[in-house]
């Protein structure tokens, strides 16, 4: 016979404790740790499992099949290439981000084409569901809704009839009656992810979930949920900005490098096929602390614009501030300067921004941020036809990047009639033969480099 026990979990990282803790071992986390009664079943006995016998990896068959369209390009990218079947798949993201939207036009796209969509949601009604949905655009029949909270509800029609996804919309917002404990708590999110992991391998059906982020850009719960799913994508972006970026930081059959682009339109999101000049609309010519670097994500090179703002300080220690960038990556480049390049920004409050938004983790910006802060710093403009790229060494010297023939191809693309390249790469380079007019030009180190501005 079943019986309960009372246990405490870390609402940040799922640490399990039989007592209250201040805080908590495993993420280090204060005040985290609230109580919950967990219910323990009797052990099963030997024989009413049914053996499995392992099976030869050369036997398992492997078939195009196994991954379909969502009928949205960017989405597919990210996906690695469309939808594996049973494999489970949680989105998270700032509320009001697009999450749902993006997977109502997905079920839209996929009930198009013949496809069985089963969308649950826990949160809000079918006439609320249908507003939204009309707002996106046509549905057909094969689009059905389930508006419960109960995941045996879920279970009972996946035995019944099989459809071919199911979105949860949110897993925080759906409870199993296996678990005594609220909505949304650690052992509750636990129990209904392992419960539907389980369902989409034995039926073969992809599985959405919706996650809640907390004010970090986390997903809410414990950490072991995104261990648990196959693939965790995040949707990034302002509201009030007109673009959205989903990111993989998480994909077992894919890589996690691409990124897809949209934009926020009243029919709902729009692929955005050129990033490039959605990034760079609207920018000032001739502007000092303005630059533009080639960066790619994945296999995608994308232009975007790094903007510095250098002044004098009025506070005895400056300020240095950065958004969209690695601060520690942006003071290091700062003391390079210095050291190597002969510039002191000791006294100046040094302020460096990615335009539009994005968040950029690629090292090849380094040499667009040291024009920035220098055309800043000297309040001489860099070329508004000039791009950039290339990693900076502590030495000073401008290191070569991967993917530097797709980066200048882009540029060119773009009409820009300079590119500024770690010399090591120029010679593959100049090979090309669709550049056009454009001039690359090659720099060994940041002494070089400072000769342009």
């Amino acid at each position: 016979m079943a019986k309960g026990k009372q246990v405490f979990f870390c609402q940040e990282c799922g640490f399990e404790s039989t007592k209250w803790m201040g805080q908590c071992p495993g993420c280090k986390a204060w005040n985290s740790f609230c109580e919950e009664k967990v219910t323990v079943g009797a052990k099963s006995q030997s024989g009413r499992r049914a053996v499995v016998a392992p099976t030869s990896i050369l036997e398992v068959e492997t078939t195009d099949e196994t991954r379909f369209t969502t009928g949205i390009g960017e989405l597919n990218r990210v996906l690695g290439g469309g939808i594996v079947s049973g494999s489970l798949v949680l989105v998270g993201g700032d509320p009001g981000i697009g999450k749902s939207t993006i997977l109502l036009q997905m079920c839209r796209n996929m009930s198009e084409m013949g496809q069985k969509i089963l969308y649950v949601s826990g949160e809000e009604s079918l006439s609320q569901i249908k507003m939204r949905a009309e707002r996106i655009g046509n549905f057909t029949k094969d689009m059905l809704l389930l508006c419960v909270n109960n995941l045996e509800n879920v279970e009972e029609y996946v035995k019944k009839d099989t459809p071919k996804v199911i979105v949860i919309d949110s897993i925080q917002t759906i409870v199993t009656d296996d678990v005594e404990s609220a909505p949304g708590s650690v052992s509750q999110v636990k129990e209904v992810t392992a419960r539907l992991m389980r369902m989409a391998k034995q039926t073969g059906i992809a599985i959405f979930i919706v996650g809640h982020v907390t004010k970090e850009g986390t997903v809410a719960g414990p950490r072991t949920l995104e261990h648990m799913v196959d693939t965790v994508l995040y949707f990034e972006g302002e509201r009030n900005a007109g673009f959205r970026v989903l990111r993989a930081v998480k994909n077992r059959f894919g890589s996690t490098n691409e990124i897809g682009v949209f934009e926020m339109k009243g029919t709902g999101l729009a692929e955005v096929k050129n990033p490039s000049q959605l990034m760079l609309d609207g920018r000032p010519d001739d502007t000092s602390g303005s630059v533009v670097v080639c960066t790619m994500e994945g296999t995608r090179p994308i232009l975007l614009e790094i903007q510095a703002l250098v002044c004098q300080s009025s506070f005895n220690l400056p300020r240095r501030t950065s958004v969209g960038l690695d601060y520690n990556r942006v003071n290091l480049l700062l003391a390079v300067l210095e050291k190597r390049g002969g510039i002191v920004m000791a006294g100046c409050d040094a302020y460096v921004n990615i335009a539009g938004g994005m968040r950029l983790d690629d090292p090849s910006a380094d040499l667009g941020i040291v024009f920035a802060l220098v055309s800043s710093f000297k309040n001489r403009a860099i070329p508004s036809d000039m791009v950039m790229f290339g990693e900076m060494g502590l030495s000073g010297e401008v290191r070569g990047v991967s993917g530097a023939e797709q980066r200048v191809r882009e540029a060119a693309k773009m009409g820009f009639k300079t590119c500024i390249i770690p010399r090591s790469n120029l010679d593959n380079v100049k090979k090309m033969k669709d550049l056009g007019d454009m001039k690359v030009v090659g720099v060994a180190n940041i002494q070089q480099a400072l000769e342009y501005i």
